[in-house]
């Protein structure tokens, strides 16, 4: 493809490039993925107003998430397994990210460790927690994001139980992948991905394997992640993780206006309106849907991000209009990583704030921070 002009682009090229376990992984929801769908969806029935005669000179993009400037109000989201959608994935997202101006987030599900992803990148990242039952294994992964000065904290809280997804079964993922006849032949028309990965020691889950109690290789994995998400994850618990870290401290995964109300009541410093990406409770309402009455609820106590969906400037702008400081992408910076690495990655962000900003523009605005309702057309917003 000669012209890269969207996300879709970068999506396409993906699919071609990354074996079809990693990149349905990657690309999929639970259940009907009727949630992952409207993510995108709902997005579209939202319009603009369109400005005229309105001096566009000076325009700017430039905001601040939990108090960290940012390029634009966007930051790369948590996801798991991102060293397989291209080899030392995180390592090269995370220097994308941080050349371009906005965060980056790592899983507690990556390939490359937070020890690598520090070592070959100069500014502070953001560290996502999910909560095993090994509190012991927890209290060493927060002091090991203490000891990489990561800058921020990110909670996950809708991963006790894991939703069925039913792409990820019928491909046999699990952790390590099956190698099953069909990931094989289709690993034999992958040859850059191949040799990508021939190059990389960096194949397993870096922050588990070798510092989780029994975990010493990829054959003890599988046991050990199927029992170690907690279902008894509460309130309290969060307590306890923001008392052990003592920074900044975001939660992941709220949908509903009254556990937004205990978000703020917790004392963190933002929350995110996520379903993630539609991959665990099927039938619930699109993130963009969610996203007003979260942030009616709870006003100015917490700061109020959302991720789910985005796949263009557009959406970014009209997630700031119904109430977002912030915004995540995660399969939209996913699919330039999986088709060009590192180059890949910074060309989707390039693509989504070349959008933002000239949208932005075309409604009548200069500055990111002045966005609001009122670039929305009346009736089309939730």
């Amino acid at each position: 493809m000669s012209v890269i002009t969207n996300i879709e682009d970068l999506r396409l090229i993906a699919k071609r490039r990354v074996p079809r376990m990693f990149y349905d992984y990657a690309d999929s929801g639970s259940w009907t993925e009727g949630t992952y769908r409207a993510n995108e969806a709902d997005f579209g029935k939202i319009l603009l107003r369109q400005r005229v005669a309105v001096n566009m000179e000076g325009r700017s993009t430039e905001t601040t998430m939990v108090g960290q400037k940012v390029a634009m109000p966007v930051a790369i989201a948590p996801t798991g397994l991102t060293g397989m959608q291209h080899a030392d994935g995180e390592i090269l997202a995370a220097r994308a990210a941080e050349k371009f101006g906005v965060p980056f987030t790592l899983s507690t599900m990556s390939i490359c460790s937070i020890e690598d992803v520090a070592a070959h990148t100069a500014q502070p990242f953001w560290f996502q927690l999910y909560v095993m039952r090994d509190r012991d294994f927890i209290e060493r992964l927060i002091d090991r994001a203490k000891a990489a000065r990561c800058s921020a904290l990110m909670l996950t809280l809708d991963l006790q139980i894991l939703g069925q997804r039913h792409k990820d079964l019928k491909n046999g993922l699990s952790a390590p992948p099956k190698p099953t006849l069909a990931n094989l032949i289709n690993l034999t028309t992958k040859p850059r991905w191949c040799l990508g990965m021939l190059g990389t020691k960096r194949r397993s889950f870096g922050n588990i394997v070798g510092h989780a109690k029994g975990v010493g290789d990829l054959s003890s994995l599988s046991a050990w992640t199927a029992e170690q998400f907690d279902p008894a994850l509460s309130w309290a618990d969060v307590e306890w993780i923001k008392k052990r870290w003592g920074g900044k401290l975001i939660l992941k995964g709220i949908m509903d206006a009254e556990d937004a109300r205990l978000a703020a009541d917790s004392g963190a410093d933002a929350l995110i309106v996520s379903n993630h990406g539609g991959r665990q409770l099927d039938g619930a309402p699109s993130s963009i849907q969610a996203l007003p009455a979260i942030a009616e609820a709870v006003g100015s106590r917490i700061e109020v991000w959302m991720d789910g969906g985005i796949r263009s400037g557009q959406d970014v702008l009209k997630a700031r209009a119904l109430g977002a400081r912030g915004t995540l992408i995660g399969r939209a910076f996913l699919y330039g990583l999986g088709a060009m690495g590192e180059l890949g990655v910074t060309k989707a962000l390039e693509i989504i704030h070349r959008e933002l900003d000239l949208t932005m523009a075309f409604c009548g605005h200069t500055k990111i921070d002045t966005v609001d309702r009122g670039i929305l057309l009346p009736g089309t917003a939730p």
